[in-house]
C-alpha cells in the first residue's frame, strides 16, 4: 500500500468549521476513485494549511488522481500549488486488527 501526503498553503487561515464545510463538500469526489482506500482530511492548527492523507492500493492509483488537471484545480481554488509525498506503508495498524500488504 501507498499513503500519499498532500498539503497546500491557504490564502487566509480557516477556523475548524469552515475547515469542516470545505472537506465535507468535496468528500462526496472521492468516495468512488479507483484504488482509494481512506482519505483523512488535515487542517493545520494554525488554520494557514491544509491537505490529506490517502492510503491507496499502488502509486499508480494515486498518480492517476494527482494528474496535472487536478493540480490546476487546487491551486486555482486554494491560491497555491499541491505538495504529494509518497510513502511505502508495509503495516497499517487499525484498532481492530494489523493489516500487512
Amino acid at each position: 500500500m501507498i499513503v500519499a501526503v498532500v498539503n497546500f498553503d491557504l490564502p487566509a487561515p480557516l477556523n475548524t468549521d469552515e475547515a469542516r464545510a470545505m472537506f465535507e463538500a468535496s468528500a462526496p469526489s472521492y468516495q468512488n476513485v479507483d484504488g482509494l482506500l481512506r482519505k483523512h482530511y488535515l487542517l493545520a492548527e494554525d488554520g494557514k494549511s491544509a491537505g490529506g492523507v490517502y492510503l491507496w492500493e499502488s502509486r499508480d492509483k494515486a498518480e492517476a488522481l494527482y494528474n496535472q488537471d487536478w493540480r490546476d484545480r487546487l491551486t486555482a481554488r486554494y491560491g497555491s500549488p499541491p505538495k504529494v509525498s509518497y510513502f511505502d506503508s508495509q503495516v497499517t495498524v487499525d484498532p481492530s486488527s494489523i493489516i500487512v500488504g
